[in-house]
């Protein structure tokens, strides 16, 4: 991560210096100019505490605080709280989940409708699961279709879940992929967002930000310049410029 750290302003120091003619840098200069900077313990510490919070590994983050004496953002027993009802939502138990939400915050819900429709639609997808057809279609017409009614995008996504009830093998179904696994993850996503947001906590972790803006600057700097870029970010490891 720190590598991530030290090439965003390196890129942009370099990107300034080549403003006509596209310069090749090779690597050992490269290294040469990027040791020159240097990111605080601290700050580094900082950004690993921010990643553990924002994602919810609230035991890690416990232990993180004890080894480096960096303080969380946030009480280790909100973050237990906000992956309860995440939790909740991946094991479908929908209904447990919004109760745990509305615990927290009840204006959560109340001033987030997509995000009530989006839970209301995920326990319709569960009966659905469960072979619960009656109950499925009676949930759809007394909670769902009426907020369709109010929204168009809402109708169309009742109406895509609903599909699901037609097809008897729903391998071959179109909207199959309302049953994976993904599905309840995005809406427990959405939901650990939404209970993020109520905190005044950013919904992402700032590492994600920092990679995005890595990747841009070296998308601005390859017009410019040929240098050891990073292709593979999860290993973080430059490549030899192409000569």
């Amino acid at each position: 991560m720190s590598l991530f750290w030290v090439m965003i302003p390196q890129l942009a120091e370099i990107q300034e210096q080549m403003a006509s003619s596209k310069k090749v840098i090779m690597r050992e200069e490269w290294e040469k100019r990027l040791n020159h900077i240097r990111i605080r313990k601290e700050d580094m510490n900082k950004l690993v505490m921010n990643f553990l919070v924002t994602e919810g590994y609230a035991e890690a983050v416990a232990k993180f605080r004890m080894e480096t004496g960096t303080e969380p953002d946030m009480d280790v027993a909100m973050i237990m709280d906000r992956m309860a009802v995440k939790e909740a939502v991946q094991c479908g138990n929908v209904e447990d989940a919004i109760e745990k939400v509305n615990d927290l915050n009840p204006e959560i819900l109340d001033t987030n409708p997509e995000l009530f429709f989006h839970l209301q639609q995920q326990r319709l997808i569960e009966l659905i699961r469960n072979e619960k057809i009656e109950e499925a279609l009676e949930f759809a017409q007394e909670e769902l279709a009426p907020r369709g009614e109010e929204n168009q995008s809402f109708l169309e996504e009742l109406e895509r879940t609903i599909s699901l009830l037609v097809f008897k093998d729903v391998s071959n179904c179109p909207v199959r992929e309302l049953l994976d696994s993904s599905q309840r993850l995005k809406t427990a996503n959405e939901v650990n967002a939404a209970i993020l947001t109520s905190q005044s906590h950013e919904k992402d972790p700032k590492l994600h930000s920092l990679l995005k803006m890595l990747i841009w600057a070296q998308n601005q700097l390859d017009e410019k310049a040929t240098y050891p870029r990073i292709k593979d970010f999860l290993k973080a490891t430059l490549e030899n410029p192409a000569v």
